[in-house]
Order: structure tokens, then sequence, then C-alpha cells
């Protein structure tokens, strides 16, 4: 649902409890407020217990 709503919207949600990030680590990681943009997709993971996980792609329509 986050994610349906962060593509509506267009804003990417900042990662809750990420105050530092590790220089030697190349990764886009949003940190302290929103980042806003034009997505045309999202891929949300959800994994719950015994191994059943499910992805999905969402994509924006015009």
């Amino acid at each position: 649902m986050s994610a349906l709503l962060a593509l509506h919207h267009g804003v990417v949600p900042a990662t809750r409890n990420l105050d530092a990030i590790d220089p030697r680590i190349h990764l886009d990681a949003v940190n302290g407020a929103n980042r806003e943009g034009g997505w045309d997709a999202a891929l949300p993971n959800s994994c719950g217990f015994g191994g059943h996980n499910v992805s999905l792609i969402l994509k924006r329509t015009p």
C-alpha cells in the first residue's frame, strides 16, 4: 500500500532509523527527508512467515 501511495504522490519516503551511511557502500538510500520525483514504476517486496514471499511491479498508466 505504501508503494502505491508513494507512486501516486511522486514521493519516496525516507528510510527510518538511518542516521549515517557508510561512505564505502555506494547505495542511493533516502535518508533525512522524503525525495520527490516523477517515477513511473514501483517494486514492493513482502516477506511472510513460512517462506511466503511476493513481489509486485506497479506501473503508472497515463
